[in-house]
């Protein structure tokens, strides 16, 4: 698996075997009526001064949706009120798949994007291969993505390395910030590297109920965490429903992990996320519960209570995904 490719941990060759996605309708678009109007709570996207829904599109999804498929997904996040679209250069055919809602609807969506390569002249060219995929002029958010490795990382924030293609970049009006993503049990901490070398305006990192009973990755999360709201940088999480590796069971879902599927655990699990203040979190990469995960969203009210998550945990055996 290339990580890459999977900042949402989206199962490419899965998605191609999948039926049409169905706009939201029945007992899989979650709770909410006809009649209602959803409200997805918004909060600043750090220093950029963009109110961003709470709940931000991860477009690993549309990897390889049609556009037919990728326009039903637009009427859901436009239903929900979602205004963040978070994308790469690495996700297939996403960025081609978007372009067409940033032409329907111009100013609507804060747009952001990734390079993966870790040279200055890779990553330059990516970035305006993205801007033409895109098609447009600019972009709000420039990440590094999935800056984990010890020698990619050293490579990238080196002189002739990526981040001088994203300086440049933004330099030049082509993108207005820039920052860093990645997963696993280790990337908090490398963050916090990150955070060290260079002013970033955003960071992308794992954070979920079960990711934070480890005390390595809680302690690190906790002081990139606290670094964030100091100099006001962005969090944006991800892997908020996510249950177990799949361990050999049958794949349902697109995701290379088993996601939460009922929309009660859903719920929960989001719920947990959003009782943080002062972060956001992606959508996973399954278009099919994108409509559950905006539902669970739209009706946060309150955190869960501690005995209510080891209730789940203990039912669903829930596991670490990362180790």
């Amino acid at each position: 698996m290339n990580p890459i490719e999977d900042e949402y941990e989206y199962d490419y060759a899965l998605a191609v075997d999948r039926a049409p996605f169905p706009l939201a309708t029945g007992p899989d678009r979650g709770s909410i009526k006809p009649t209602e109007t959803p409200m997805i709570e918004k909060a600043l996207f750090g220093r950029t001064g963009h109110e961003s829904t709470r709940a931000v599109f991860g477009g690993a999804g549309l990897a390889k949706a049609t556009q037919e498929e990728a326009d039903q997904v637009l009427e859901v996040l436009l239903r929900y009120g979602i205004n963040h679209i978070d994308v790469a250069a690495a996700y297939g055919d996403a960025e081609l798949r978007v372009a067409p809602w940033l032409r329907k609807h111009p100013e609507r969506f804060f747009l952001a994007t990734k390079t993966g390569l870790r040279t200055y002249d890779d990553a330059k060219r990516q970035i305006h291969e993205s801007l033409k995929r895109l098609e447009v002029e600019r972009f709000d958010l420039i990440q590094l993505h999935s800056l984990a490795d010890p020698i990619e990382w050293d490579i990238a924030l080196s002189p002739k390395g990526a981040l001088e293609a994203c300086i440049e970049a933004r330099d030049q009006g082509l993108v207005r910030f820039i920052g860093v993503t990645g997963h696993g049990s280790q990337i908090a901490a490398t963050h916090l590297r990150s955070l060290e070398r260079f002013d970033f305006d955003s960071v992308l990192l794992p954070y979920s109920y079960i990711m934070m009973q480890n005390p390595y990755y809680a302690d690190a999360f906790e002081r990139v965490a606290a670094i964030c709201q100091e100099r006001n940088v962005a969090m944006l999480t991800i892997k908020s429903i996510a249950r177990a590796p799949w361990w050999g069971r049958e794949r349902t879902r697109s995701t290379w992990y088993e996601p939460f599927n009922e929309q009660s655990d859903i719920d929960q699990a989001v719920h947990w996320v959003l009782a943080r203040p002062g972060i956001h979190f992606a959508t996973a990469g399954d278009m099919h519960l994108l409509p559950k995960v905006l539902d669970a969203a739209d009706r946060f009210t309150a955190k869960p209570d501690d005995a209510a998550m080891q209730e789940q945990q203990t039912r669903l055996e829930m596991r670490p995904i990362f180790v």
